[in-house]
């Protein structure tokens, strides 16, 4: 969920991309192209990585970022379950999770557990470590989840609601504390911040579309659907949304942003969202190697900027809200985009 200085320093790996599939292991259907083609940019064909300072490193929230675009294209079923082993490694989990002593990560938490929930993987026991009972652990008394960490507390909204759409899916079910805590940081707009205690609510695009998903589905409708009008609100008339920071639409917010208008029902919003998603899609004209991925922006395709952009673009155009995704019925291989 955050980049540590600390761990990225302690690692070092060098590995080779896995290959492409072999030839006939076509697709029209975009998702599944978009699939592919993140399954072929994977490492040792179970994880992604991330370049800092011209090294590479493995990454295991842009991995898991990849499992749930495979889920929600039903595609590359096998690389998602090589990237859940990976991520169940003792090194790589507490690399990610922390200790659960002095160290302990909600953000990391929470969206692991989602993760392996969405693979159909038992989130108590993962990796030798119960990610449900931990996530309970950093529930502070404001309902918020935070971290435990000597480097400070970068907990969020995607931290809250990874937890809510995690722990809904258990018997229990979410902390009421914890929904109510969310609900009541929505700002006088409608929309949702990204950080918590600054001294202005200011709404967050990609925030505000994690958010509203995590309160459809712990049944909190009404601020739900207000913070879906202000999502609304900032879509452009070609169907993007602009991103915090970005003055252009870009295929990660409004890849987020269309799954959430498709969640709170928002017909309208969802089909320009995907347009939008679907026309950065790097088609026939472009060289095979990059066939199938979502540029970013107008701009056109970057390799640094396309996977993280793949992955969330995915969710705007294809499978269920987050809510209720699931791997369940997933093809396996990596095809590529046929093309005449």
């Amino acid at each position: 969920m955050r980049f540590r200085a600390a761990l990225v320093a302690a690692i070092c790996v060098t590995a080779t991309v896995v290959a492409a599939p072999a030839a006939g292991a076509t697709t029209h259907r975009p998702d599944r192209a978009a699939a592919g083609w993140t399954a072929r940019q994977f490492v040792d064909g179970d994880h992604l990585e991330t370049t800092f300072d011209g090294t590479s490193y493995p990454d295991a929230g842009l991995t898991i970022d990849a499992v749930l675009a495979f889920a929600a294209a039903r595609s590359a079923d096998d690389y998602g379950a090589a990237a859940l082993t990976w991520l169940a490694r003792p090194d790589v989990l507490t690399g990610y999770l922390g200790d659960g002593g002095t160290e302990a990560y909600a953000g990391a938490t929470a969206k692991t557990a989602f993760a392996a929930q969405v693979r159909g993987a038992d989130p108590t026991a993962f990796g030798g470590v119960d990610l449900i009972a931990r996530l309970g652990t950093l529930l502070t008394p404001s309902g918020r989840y935070s971290d435990r960490s000597v480097y400070g507390d970068y907990s969020n909204a995607f931290t809250q609601s990874f937890a809510l759409l995690a722990l809904d899916r258990t018997p229990a079910g979410a902390p009421t504390a914890a929904v109510d805590f969310t609900v009541g940081t929505q700002c006088a707009d409608g929309g949702f911040p990204l950080y918590y205690g600054t001294p202005t609510c200011v709404s967050d695009a990609d925030a505000t579309a994690m958010v509203t998903q995590a309160l459809l589905a712990t049944g909190r409708h009404t601020a739900a659907q207000k913070g879906l009008t202000w999502l609304k609100s900032q879509q452009l008339s070609n169907g993007g949304v602009t991103g915090t920071g970005s003055g252009t639409a870009n295929a990660s917010t409004t890849g987020l942003a269309g799954q959430a208008f498709r969640a709170g029902g928002r017909i309208l919003p969802a089909a320009k969202a995907a347009g939008f998603v679907l026309s950065l899609r790097v088609t026939c004209s472009a060289p095979a190697a990059d066939r199938g991925a979502i540029a970013f922006d107008s701009t056109g395709f970057t390799p640094g900027t396309a996977v993280r952009a793949t992955t969330q673009g995915i969710l705007g155009f294809a499978g269920a809200p987050l809510a209720t995704l699931s791997s369940a019925g997933s093809t396996t291989g990596a095809p590529t985009l046929a093309c005449a």
